[in-house]
């Protein structure tokens, strides 16, 4: 039972530190605004599939039209914001994750860990 209540106060403790604070907020600074990008974009793109179907039928060559680049844009722009959280995520967000699990584990951080 201390254990649990060990765990428990280690992790609320760790919750309300600043750089905890300062990881949650990288994450928010970033995915908030790209899903609300990506949303938009999607949104559009169903819009005008809606509204605007003379404009997404436009062909611009062969059978090729509008509306088949823009759902083909969705796939591209879908894995171009995994690469690039994958990016921000090696770059602003494990680093400080990895602090703070070292911390929590009691485990030495970045180079000084024994690889098996």
């Amino acid at each position: 039972m201390t254990t649990q209540h060990h765990d428990s106060s280690v992790y609320e403790e760790i919750g309300g530190s600043d750089r905890f604070q300062e990881l949650k907020r990288r994450y928010r600074s970033w995915a908030f605004p790209m899903t609300v990008a990506f949303l938009a974009w999607y949104l559009l793109y169903v819009v005008l599939s809606g509204f605007a179907r003379d404009f997404m039928g436009t062909k611009l060559f062969g059978n090729i039209n509008v509306a088949l680049i823009f759902g083909l844009l969705q796939f591209v722009s879908t894995f171009l914001i995994a690469w690039a959280y994958n990016r921000h995520s090696l770059a602003k967000l494990d680093p400080l994750a990895d602090e703070l699990r070292h911390e929590i584990e009691g485990a030495p951080s970045g180079e000084e860990e024994v690889k098996a």
